[in-house]
């Protein structure tokens, strides 16, 4: 949104503009996808029913689309769309959202980073599925957000919430927390005013080569 100008934006939140309470549903899974959805204040989950237990996909703040599977043609909803918090969104359909790209070369540029970004959680997913430990999942994804972040003279900060760490792991927040305290009671990370500061990342690395080790030994013990 902050790719338009200030009076298109008005315009386009007078037309298009919708306002949900925290809870409330913008779209469920297996829903004909008519509209996709320009996230302008608030946070809303992705969520997904896998084996009748629902899971977090991700975490979305101001500025990202989502529901962009309404861009193809007579297609279902994949996942359900949740506000986390009380949210203002633009709902686009189709003609309306690829007049909004040709006119917005900006929005365009901006849509294709997220795609990239999605892909690339998508593989940090699939990677992390593959790790069986709990540990593992939890150190690795944090090495990703400290790779993606600017050291600071305290340590690299990484500003994310349960909720989402939980969605980019594929654990249940439960699960996680119990990970990230066994890593603050080891030192390896401090958890600063509701976000987590990695004071040293090469320790964070030799802890994931370490646990990584030890699961190749449980691994070639369980086969013998």
């Amino acid at each position: 949104m902050q790719e338009l100008g200030h009076a298109e934006r008005q315009r386009l939140l007078e037309r298009f503009g919708r306002t949900l309470a925290a809870g409330d549903v913008v779209y469920n899974e297996g829903q004909p996808a008519d509209h996709c959805f320009l996230l302008h204040e608030g946070r809303v989950r992705l969520v997904k029913r896998i084996r009748g237990a629902e899971r977090s996909l991700t975490v979305l703040k101001p500025g990202d689309l989502f529901g962009e599977d309404a861009l193809l043609t007579k297609v279902s909803r994949t996942a359900s769309a949740v506000a986390l918090t009380d949210v203002r969104i633009l709902a686009l359909d189709r003609p309306t959202f690829g007049v909004l790209l040709s006119t917005n070369p900006e929005v365009a540029t901006r849509l294709v980073e997220q795609l990239v970004r999605r892909l690339r959680s998508a593989e940090e997913q699939l990677e992390n599925a593959m790790l069986r430990d709990h540990p593992s999942r939890v150190v690795n994804t944090l090495l990703k957000l400290v790779n993606a972040s600017e050291p600071t003279p305290d340590g690299y900060v990484v500003s994310v919430s349960p909720l989402e760490l939980s969605s980019r792991v594929g654990l249940d927040v439960d699960a996680v927390k119990k990970a990230v305290q066994q890593l603050r009671d080891g030192g390896y990370l401090r958890i600063v005013d509701e976000r987590i500061v990695v004071p040293d990342a090469e320790a964070l690395r030799q802890l994931y080569q370490l646990l990584g080790t030890k699961e190749e030994v449980r691994g070639g013990a369980g086969a013998a």
